[in-house]
């Protein structure tokens, strides 16, 4: 079960041309969007890749205003556990839960999601908050890493966990981004 003191946000390369044109592009935004939105009124620490920007371009301008400055990690791998900064900041906060939004499932979603089980985290896909090219793509992502010890959730899922019950403070609003 999510613990809304033990768990952090981690959204993966939603970025350029592709945050546009991967399976299911527009949902997958507005998933990302409340998802992220989420995380904030919930307090949960949010960290932010992005994959060689200078190629592929920003975040999507629909989340741009969501990043928090100190929050954005630019990488060159496809698993960003091989970045010392993201290492550092995941250890920072102390969480041992990650919920992961982003793209490409199947490339920086996947090999992340696997590098952060082999350290010992909890690793929680969102799944309709996670997108790739394909939905072939998508699918087989979702499924080796179900397969390797990651909890499969979704947007609405993982928010009801972490409130555990209607008279979360943050109810109401989460209610209203999600509805």
């Amino acid at each position: 079960m999510l613990d809304e003191k033990n768990t952090g946000l981690i959204v993966i390369d939603i970025q350029g041309k592709l945050a546009q044109t991967v399976y299911q592009s527009d949902v997958f935004l507005v998933r990302c969007e409340q998802l992220i939105r989420a995380a904030g009124l919930l307090s949960l620490p949010t960290l932010w890749l992005e994959q060689a920007p200078e190629k592929l371009g920003p975040t999507a301008p629909s989340l741009q205003s969501l990043i928090e400055p100190d929050a954005l990690i630019t990488k060159n791998t496809f698993d960003a556990c091989q970045n010392e900064q993201f290492l550092k900041a995941i250890e920072h906060t102390g969480k041992r839960q990650w919920l992961i939004c982003g793209i490409e499932a199947h490339i920086c979603v996947y090999q992340t999601s696997l590098a952060l089980l082999d350290l010992g985290y909890t690793v929680l896909p969102v799944s309709d908050a996670i997108s790739s090219r394909t939905a072939d793509n998508k699918h087989l992502a979702l499924a080796n890493l179900r397969d390797a010890g990651a909890f499969i959730t979704s947007v609405e899922m993982c928010l009801y966990q972490l409130m555990g019950n209607s008279k979360h403070p943050c109810f109401g609003e989460i209610l209203s981004l999600i509805k």
